[in-house]
């Protein structure tokens, strides 16, 4: 790959412009346009498996029978469990479009070095 066709890349449609790589970048980056569909499935489950978690738990400090109880009790921690996930899924998919930039960045930078080295 040439200088070019590596500036090209940078600069293409599929850039995510993290200034300093800070959490406030990425909360940015999470609320753009681009990841306006995992942000509105990320929000719909967690809310989902949240209100779940909250019932279970209402239902579970109101219920008498032991059978009932464990039977809440499983289903507030699978849910609060699932909530978790669906988190980290969500923070796994905002900090792999910084690792792309970093990557690219990085080629920028080895062109540049592998041309220092030919004018030498």
């Amino acid at each position: 790959m040439n200088d070019e066709q590596i500036k090209k890349i940078i600069d293409g449609p599929d850039v995510f412009d993290f200034e300093d790589g800070s959490y406030l970048s990425m909360v940015r980056e999470f609320f753009s346009r681009r990841m306006r569909l995992i942000s509105i499935i990320f929000f719909v489950h967690l809310f989902f498996f949240m209100a779940l978690a909250i019932i279970s738990g209402i239902l579970f400090l109101r219920s008498d029978q032991t059978k009932f109880q464990i039977m809440y009790a499983a289903f507030f921690i699978c849910s609060v469990l699932i909530a978790y996930e669906i988190k980290i899924f969500t923070w796994v998919a905002t900090s792999g479009h910084t690792l792309k930039r970093e990557i690219k960045s990085l080629e920028i930078r080895i062109a540049e070095l592998n041309e220092a080295v030919k004018n030498k």
